[in-house]
């Protein structure tokens, strides 16, 4: 059934996060990062009488995204970041999905060939209540975006 148009600013804390054969993953509660850049270069014809340059699409990137969530007891996570650092290549898809407040899809963006390329630990301390929270940074090849219909 299609989604009603969205026309009033969605809420940043309704997502959720798939890493394709982790479980638990839309336990994340943070996601950051997430962004396309577009190298602009500089030409300039060989005749031209102008003084400024042509601005021209270069290559695009993606920089890493941070995801961070509860610490849980599942290993799944843990095995996938492992067997990259084991020397295995395991790239992953994951998809980012942006919820209306009545948890609908509206966006989601889609990571191919993802990769862990940094985990962090939580902070640990004896006088603390707060929530252990684990840290992983994800690199990965292209992002595709699609509106939920």
């Amino acid at each position: 059934m299609p989604t009603a148009a969205v026309t009033s600013p969605l809420l940043a804390k309704n997502f959720r996060v798939e890493i394709d054969g982790i479980a638990a993953t839309t336990t994340f509660t943070e996601v950051s990062g997430l962004s396309a850049v577009i190298d602009v270069v500089d030409y300039r014809t060989g005749g031209s009488l102008e003084n400024a340059a042509q601005k021209l699409p270069g290559l695009g990137s993606f920089p890493n995204i941070t995801l961070k969530r509860g610490f849980i007891s599942d290993i799944s996570l843990w095995t996938w970041i492992n067997n990259n650092l084991a020397g295995t290549l395991d790239r992953r898809s994951i998809a980012i999905t942006l919820l209306d407040q009545a948890e609908n899809p509206v966006w989601t963006w889609k990571l191919s060939n993802a990769l862990p390329c940094r985990w962090s630990g939580p902070d640990l301390a004896a006088d603390s209540s707060a929530v252990a929270i684990e840290t992983l940074e994800i690199c990965y090849e292209s992002l595709q975006s699609t509106l939920a219909t």
